[in-house]
């Protein structure tokens, strides 16, 4: 585990090499940040951010989401895979937050993670970027940096990786370090093969001092 001078200074360290903490998903308007997230399951932001395009544009608002005919939602989101699910859940999620939370997007974990196909990963993302919340995003590039740098100690159940960020991150820093983790997995640190060399942390870092 790391210190907590390590755990600031790893903090500082990303916060110079990614000023610019924000989510890869594109979205004006909070329901469709829920829903890019829902379409983003095993699929690529860089490809949701292609699709949403016409999604939102076709169906601009809850209403005529929550209205759609089915067909024409799957066909839509095809390429991001396991469509019907996600096209059943984008329009079972709209009509419940029109008629349960007067067409808002609930910010509270569990009313979130009461939606269809909303799990904590979701439901964390829009507490901390809609409501500027303290939230700890847990995805494969979280699950993955966290546990070679030392910040969690051989850790893979997502649930047990936030409670334990939860307890070492500042939690006005939480979430946008869990945004600038997925931007250092991308650029620096892959699942294959990360490029230590270029790791601003790496002498922060568990498995570089292991090397």
């Amino acid at each position: 585990m790391r210190t907590p001078e390590q755990v600031n200074e790893i903090i500082a360290g990303l916060e110079s090499e990614y000023p610019m903490a924000q989510c890869s998903l594109n979205y004006e308007k909070d329901y469709e940040l829920l829903f890019s997230s829902r379409l983003a399951a095993q699929c690529t932001d860089d490809r949701v951010n292609k699709i949403t395009p016409a999604l939102f544009s076709k169906y601009p608002n809850l209403q005529s989401i929550a209205a759609a005919d089915i067909a024409d939602i799957e066909e839509i989101v095809r390429p991001c895979g396991f469509f019907r699910t996600k096209a059943r859940d984008i329009i079972d999620c709209a009509n419940i937050l029109i008629e349960r939370y007067s067409g808002k997007v609930p910010d509270t974990m569990e009313d979130l993670t009461s939606l269809p196909g909303v799990g904590r990963k979701t439901a964390n993302l829009i507490l901390g970027d809609i409501f500027g919340k303290p939230a700890v995003v847990v995805d494969t590039h979280c699950i993955r940096l966290s546990n070679r740098i030392g910040l969690v100690d051989n850790l893979k159940d997502p649930y047990k990786i936030e409670l334990a960020l939860q307890a070492v991150l500042p939690p006005d820093k939480s979430s946008d370090f869990c945004h600038r983790l997925v931007l250092h997995g991308r650029a620096v640190c892959s699942a294959r093969k990360p490029a230590c060399h270029k790791c601003c942390i790496r002498h922060l870092c568990k498995q570089f001092e292991g090397a």
